[in-house]
Protein backbone atom coordinates (compact mmCIF):
# COMPACT_ATOMS: atom_id res chain seq x y z
CA UNK A 1 0.00 0.00 0.00
CA UNK A 2 2.81 2.41 0.75
CA UNK A 3 4.76 1.33 -2.41
CA UNK A 4 1.86 2.71 -4.34
CA UNK A 5 1.23 5.40 -2.56
CA UNK A 6 4.91 6.65 -3.42
CA UNK A 7 4.24 5.69 -7.08
CA UNK A 8 1.28 7.83 -7.02
CA UNK A 9 3.25 10.41 -5.74
CA UNK A 10 6.26 10.72 -7.62
CA UNK A 11 4.01 10.71 -10.84
CA UNK A 12 2.21 13.46 -9.01
CA UNK A 13 5.61 15.15 -8.98
CA UNK A 14 6.57 14.43 -12.12
CA UNK A 15 3.42 15.77 -13.85
CA UNK A 16 4.04 19.00 -11.82
CA UNK A 17 7.63 19.47 -12.58
CA UNK A 18 6.40 18.98 -16.67
CA UNK A 19 3.98 21.81 -15.86
CA UNK A 20 6.88 24.43 -14.46
CA UNK A 21 9.26 23.40 -17.65
CA UNK A 22 6.95 23.75 -19.57
CA UNK A 23 8.35 20.18 -21.01
CA UNK A 24 5.81 17.35 -21.74
CA UNK A 25 5.30 14.28 -19.26
CA UNK A 26 7.73 11.13 -20.22
CA UNK A 27 5.59 8.03 -19.13
CA UNK A 28 8.26 5.69 -17.19
CA UNK A 29 5.11 3.19 -16.25
CA UNK A 30 4.69 1.76 -19.66
CA UNK A 31 6.14 -2.28 -19.70
CA UNK A 32 8.20 -2.76 -23.43
CA UNK A 33 5.53 -4.37 -25.39
CA UNK A 34 3.25 -1.24 -24.11
CA UNK A 35 5.97 0.77 -25.85
CA UNK A 36 5.85 -1.56 -28.73
CA UNK A 37 2.05 -0.88 -29.09
CA UNK A 38 2.50 3.02 -29.17
CA UNK A 39 5.67 2.60 -30.91
CA UNK A 40 3.53 0.91 -34.00
CA UNK A 41 0.77 3.13 -34.33
CA UNK A 42 3.03 6.04 -35.11
CA UNK A 43 3.35 7.72 -38.62
CA UNK A 44 5.56 9.11 -40.57
CA UNK A 45 5.94 13.03 -39.81
CA UNK A 46 5.93 15.17 -42.58
CA UNK A 47 10.06 15.21 -43.21
CA UNK A 48 10.18 11.59 -43.59
CA UNK A 49 7.63 11.21 -45.87
CA UNK A 50 9.37 13.72 -47.96
CA UNK A 51 12.50 12.29 -47.74
CA UNK A 52 10.91 8.57 -48.84
CA UNK A 53 9.73 10.52 -51.63
CA UNK A 54 12.57 12.20 -52.26
CA UNK A 55 14.72 8.69 -52.67
CA UNK A 56 11.87 7.22 -54.41
CA UNK A 57 12.47 9.96 -56.73
CA UNK A 58 16.30 9.61 -56.78
CA UNK A 59 15.52 6.25 -58.10
CA UNK A 60 12.89 6.75 -60.54
CA UNK A 61 15.67 9.33 -62.12
CA UNK A 62 18.71 6.78 -61.88
CA UNK A 63 16.62 4.46 -63.84
CA UNK A 64 17.71 3.44 -67.28
CA UNK A 65 15.74 4.98 -70.16
CA UNK A 66 14.93 1.35 -71.57
CA UNK A 67 13.76 0.61 -68.16
CA UNK A 68 11.34 3.49 -67.64
CA UNK A 69 10.33 3.73 -71.60
CA UNK A 70 8.74 -0.68 -70.99
CA UNK A 71 7.21 0.39 -67.46
CA UNK A 72 5.85 3.42 -68.91
CA UNK A 73 3.93 1.84 -72.17
CA UNK A 74 2.85 -1.00 -69.44
CA UNK A 75 1.48 1.69 -67.11
CA UNK A 76 -0.11 3.23 -70.78
CA UNK A 77 -2.01 0.16 -71.76
CA UNK A 78 -2.69 -1.05 -68.08
CA UNK A 79 -4.71 2.19 -67.57
CA UNK A 80 -7.08 1.51 -70.30
CA UNK A 81 -8.58 -0.52 -67.35
CA UNK A 82 -10.49 2.41 -66.38
CA UNK A 83 -12.38 3.28 -69.07
CA UNK A 84 -12.89 -0.76 -70.30
CA UNK A 85 -14.29 -0.84 -66.75
CA UNK A 86 -16.37 1.81 -67.03
CA UNK A 87 -17.49 0.38 -70.66
CA UNK A 88 -18.30 -2.92 -68.51
CA UNK A 89 -20.24 -1.51 -66.03
CA UNK A 90 -22.41 0.33 -68.56
CA UNK A 91 -22.68 -2.60 -71.06
CA UNK A 92 -24.01 -5.48 -68.14
CA UNK A 93 -25.16 -3.26 -65.53
CA UNK A 94 -29.10 -2.02 -65.08
CA UNK A 95 -29.05 1.56 -64.54
CA UNK A 96 -29.98 3.17 -61.58
CA UNK A 97 -28.98 5.80 -58.93
CA UNK A 98 -26.11 3.80 -57.72
CA UNK A 99 -24.41 4.16 -61.45
CA UNK A 100 -22.45 7.35 -60.39
CA UNK A 101 -20.38 5.71 -57.78
CA UNK A 102 -20.36 2.54 -59.61
CA UNK A 103 -18.60 4.59 -62.68
CA UNK A 104 -15.84 6.16 -59.81
CA UNK A 105 -14.92 2.50 -58.68
CA UNK A 106 -14.69 1.54 -62.20
CA UNK A 107 -12.35 4.68 -63.27
CA UNK A 108 -10.05 3.48 -60.11
CA UNK A 109 -9.44 0.20 -61.14
CA UNK A 110 -6.77 1.44 -63.40
CA UNK A 111 -4.80 3.51 -61.22
CA UNK A 112 -5.23 0.64 -58.53
CA UNK A 113 -3.51 -1.60 -60.76
CA UNK A 114 -0.63 0.79 -62.12
CA UNK A 115 0.23 2.00 -58.79
CA UNK A 116 0.39 -1.44 -57.26
CA UNK A 117 2.59 -2.75 -60.15
CA UNK A 118 4.73 -0.08 -59.55
CA UNK A 119 4.18 0.90 -62.93
CA UNK A 120 5.80 4.30 -64.55
CA UNK A 121 2.94 6.84 -64.98
CA UNK A 122 3.45 10.77 -65.38
CA UNK A 123 1.23 12.00 -62.79
CA UNK A 124 2.89 10.09 -60.35
CA UNK A 125 6.34 11.45 -61.14
CA UNK A 126 5.04 15.21 -61.61
CA UNK A 127 5.78 14.91 -57.63
CA UNK A 128 8.49 12.30 -57.35
CA UNK A 129 11.02 13.80 -59.99
CA UNK A 130 10.21 17.28 -58.77
CA UNK A 131 10.92 16.93 -55.08
CA UNK A 132 14.90 15.84 -55.32
CA UNK A 133 14.92 18.96 -57.95
CA UNK A 134 13.05 21.31 -54.98
CA UNK A 135 15.67 20.13 -52.70
CA UNK A 136 18.90 19.98 -54.48
CA UNK A 137 18.33 23.41 -57.32
CA UNK A 138 20.71 22.85 -60.11
CA UNK A 139 20.72 22.31 -63.39
CA UNK A 140 21.59 18.38 -63.44
CA UNK A 141 18.39 17.86 -61.62
CA UNK A 142 16.64 20.10 -63.75
CA UNK A 143 18.02 17.72 -66.76
CA UNK A 144 17.57 14.64 -65.34
CA UNK A 145 13.72 15.55 -64.02
CA UNK A 146 12.57 16.65 -68.08
CA UNK A 147 14.56 13.06 -69.31
CA UNK A 148 11.88 11.64 -66.84
CA UNK A 149 8.93 13.16 -67.49
CA UNK A 150 9.66 12.97 -71.45
CA UNK A 151 10.32 9.12 -71.39
CA UNK A 152 7.48 8.14 -69.29
CA UNK A 153 5.21 10.92 -70.88
CA UNK A 154 5.81 9.50 -74.69
CA UNK A 155 5.75 5.69 -73.02
CA UNK A 156 2.42 6.44 -71.50
CA UNK A 157 0.93 7.67 -74.93
CA UNK A 158 2.10 4.39 -76.64
CA UNK A 159 0.91 2.55 -74.06
CA UNK A 160 -2.81 4.16 -74.15
CA UNK A 161 -2.43 4.73 -77.85
CA UNK A 162 -2.06 0.03 -78.19
CA UNK A 163 -5.23 0.19 -75.75
CA UNK A 164 -6.90 2.69 -77.71
CA UNK A 165 -6.55 0.01 -80.81
CA UNK A 166 -7.02 -2.81 -78.48
CA UNK A 167 -10.52 -1.36 -78.41
CA UNK A 168 -11.62 0.64 -82.24
CA UNK A 169 -10.20 -2.92 -83.85
CA UNK A 170 -12.37 -5.60 -80.82
CA UNK A 171 -9.90 -7.39 -80.13
CA UNK A 172 -11.44 -8.84 -77.92
CA UNK A 173 -14.52 -9.29 -79.37
CA UNK A 174 -16.83 -7.75 -77.39
CA UNK A 175 -18.58 -5.57 -79.48
CA UNK A 176 -21.04 -4.37 -76.89
CA UNK A 177 -18.97 -3.18 -74.49
CA UNK A 178 -16.22 -1.44 -77.19
CA UNK A 179 -19.25 0.66 -78.15
CA UNK A 180 -20.27 1.69 -74.15
CA UNK A 181 -16.33 2.30 -74.34
CA UNK A 182 -16.77 4.77 -77.10
CA UNK A 183 -19.49 6.59 -75.96
CA UNK A 184 -18.35 7.16 -72.39
CA UNK A 185 -14.91 8.57 -73.94
CA UNK A 186 -16.38 10.35 -75.81
CA UNK A 187 -18.93 11.69 -73.13
CA UNK A 188 -15.62 12.45 -71.20
CA UNK A 189 -13.20 14.32 -73.34
CA UNK A 190 -16.04 16.58 -74.01
CA UNK A 191 -16.66 17.88 -71.25
CA UNK A 192 -13.15 18.20 -70.13
CA UNK A 193 -12.46 19.98 -73.58
CA UNK A 194 -14.63 22.84 -72.16
CA UNK A 195 -11.11 23.97 -70.10
CA UNK A 196 -8.31 21.22 -70.07
CA UNK A 197 -5.95 22.92 -68.53
CA UNK A 198 -8.26 24.27 -65.57
CA UNK A 199 -9.70 20.56 -65.08
CA UNK A 200 -5.93 19.21 -65.47
CA UNK A 201 -4.98 21.40 -62.10
CA UNK A 202 -6.70 19.54 -59.95
CA UNK A 203 -6.36 15.97 -61.37
CA UNK A 204 -2.79 16.54 -61.01
CA UNK A 205 -2.93 17.83 -57.11
CA UNK A 206 -5.17 14.95 -56.25
CA UNK A 207 -2.76 12.28 -57.60
CA UNK A 208 0.57 14.40 -56.42
CA UNK A 209 -1.82 14.14 -52.64
CA UNK A 210 -1.84 10.44 -52.81
CA UNK A 211 1.26 9.87 -53.46
CA UNK A 212 2.59 11.78 -50.78
CA UNK A 213 -0.07 9.87 -48.52
CA UNK A 214 0.91 6.44 -49.50
CA UNK A 215 3.67 6.01 -47.27
CA UNK A 216 1.58 6.36 -44.03
CA UNK A 217 -1.16 3.92 -45.64
CA UNK A 218 0.77 0.49 -45.60
CA UNK A 219 -2.00 -1.71 -46.51
CA UNK A 220 -4.72 0.53 -47.18
CA UNK A 221 -3.60 1.95 -49.80
CA UNK A 222 -6.40 0.46 -52.15
CA UNK A 223 -9.02 2.27 -50.12
CA UNK A 224 -6.98 6.01 -50.58
CA UNK A 225 -6.29 5.29 -54.47
CA UNK A 226 -9.20 4.41 -55.00
CA UNK A 227 -11.17 7.09 -53.20
CA UNK A 228 -9.06 10.05 -54.35
CA UNK A 229 -9.06 8.33 -57.93
CA UNK A 230 -13.06 7.69 -57.98
CA UNK A 231 -13.27 11.72 -56.61
CA UNK A 232 -11.52 12.50 -59.80
CA UNK A 233 -13.87 10.75 -61.60
CA UNK A 234 -17.26 12.33 -60.38
CA UNK A 235 -15.44 15.83 -60.36
CA UNK A 236 -15.13 15.61 -64.03
CA UNK A 237 -11.62 16.58 -63.73
CA UNK A 238 -9.08 15.80 -66.99
CA UNK A 239 -6.27 13.33 -66.09
CA UNK A 240 -3.93 13.47 -69.00
CA UNK A 241 -3.13 9.95 -69.28
CA UNK A 242 -6.97 8.37 -68.69
CA UNK A 243 -8.03 11.14 -71.17
CA UNK A 244 -5.17 10.32 -73.79
CA UNK A 245 -6.61 6.11 -73.51
CA UNK A 246 -10.56 7.76 -74.48
CA UNK A 247 -9.06 10.43 -76.59
CA UNK A 248 -7.36 7.56 -79.05
CA UNK A 249 -10.66 5.44 -79.00
CA UNK A 250 -12.33 8.23 -80.23
CA UNK A 251 -10.00 9.95 -82.77
CA UNK A 252 -10.25 6.09 -83.98
CA UNK A 253 -13.27 6.46 -84.17
CA UNK A 254 -13.46 9.41 -86.13
CA UNK A 255 -15.43 11.05 -83.81
CA UNK A 256 -12.76 14.25 -83.43
CA UNK A 257 -10.06 15.19 -85.54
CA UNK A 258 -6.15 15.21 -84.64
CA UNK A 259 -5.62 18.63 -84.14
CA UNK A 260 -8.85 19.28 -81.99
CA UNK A 261 -7.60 16.11 -79.61
CA UNK A 262 -4.05 17.23 -79.56
CA UNK A 263 -4.20 20.82 -78.65
CA UNK A 264 -8.18 21.20 -77.85
CA UNK A 265 -7.40 18.46 -74.83
CA UNK A 266 -3.85 16.55 -74.46
CA UNK A 267 -1.56 18.90 -74.49
CA UNK A 268 -3.40 21.60 -72.00
CA UNK A 269 -4.34 18.57 -69.60
CA UNK A 270 -0.80 17.50 -69.36
CA UNK A 271 0.09 20.79 -68.76
CA UNK A 272 -2.53 21.67 -66.09
CA UNK A 273 -1.40 17.76 -64.52
CA UNK A 274 1.96 19.45 -64.03
CA UNK A 275 0.97 22.64 -62.60
CA UNK A 276 -0.93 20.77 -60.01
CA UNK A 277 1.13 18.01 -59.05
CA UNK A 278 4.54 19.61 -60.00
CA UNK A 279 4.26 23.11 -59.18
CA UNK A 280 0.99 23.12 -56.63
CA UNK A 281 1.29 19.72 -54.74
CA UNK A 282 5.22 19.36 -54.92
CA UNK A 283 6.24 22.56 -53.99
CA UNK A 284 3.97 23.09 -51.06
CA UNK A 285 4.85 19.68 -49.93
CA UNK A 286 8.49 21.01 -49.96
CA UNK A 287 8.26 24.44 -48.43
CA UNK A 288 6.51 22.77 -45.50
CA UNK A 289 9.93 20.91 -44.06
CA UNK A 290 12.39 23.16 -46.09
CA UNK A 291 12.69 24.49 -42.45
CA UNK A 292 13.49 21.13 -41.13
CA UNK A 293 15.97 20.48 -44.05
CA UNK A 294 18.68 23.16 -43.47
CA UNK A 295 20.71 20.99 -41.24
CA UNK A 296 19.80 17.67 -42.57
CA UNK A 297 21.47 17.44 -45.94
CA UNK A 298 25.16 17.25 -46.93
CA UNK A 299 25.07 18.72 -50.45
CA UNK A 300 27.47 16.96 -52.99
CA UNK A 301 27.93 13.69 -51.41
CA UNK A 302 27.04 10.42 -52.69
CA UNK A 303 23.93 9.29 -50.81
CA UNK A 304 24.40 5.51 -48.96
CA UNK A 305 22.56 3.20 -51.03
CA UNK A 306 20.15 1.18 -49.83
CA UNK A 307 18.43 -2.48 -51.00
CA UNK A 308 14.85 -0.91 -52.09
CA UNK A 309 12.30 -2.66 -53.66
CA UNK A 310 12.60 -0.98 -57.40
CA UNK A 311 10.07 -0.21 -60.02
CA UNK A 312 9.74 -3.39 -62.60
Amino acid sequence: MAEEEGADQDQADGVDAAKESGHDIVREDLDDHEREIVSSHEVASARLVHEIIRQRGIDELERPASSLLWSAIAAGFVIGLSPYAIGIFTAEVPDGPWMPLLMALGYSIGFIAVIAGRLQLFTESTITAVIPLATTPCWRNFNRTMRLWAIVLAGNMVGTFAFGLFVHFNIAGQPEIGQQITLASLDAITHQMSSPFLKGIPAGFMLAALVWAMPNLERQEIFIIAAITGLMHLGGVAHSIVGSAELWIIMLDGKIGVAQGLFGFLVPAVLGNVVGGGLLFALLAHAQVVPELDNGYVYGEERPRTRRNRRR
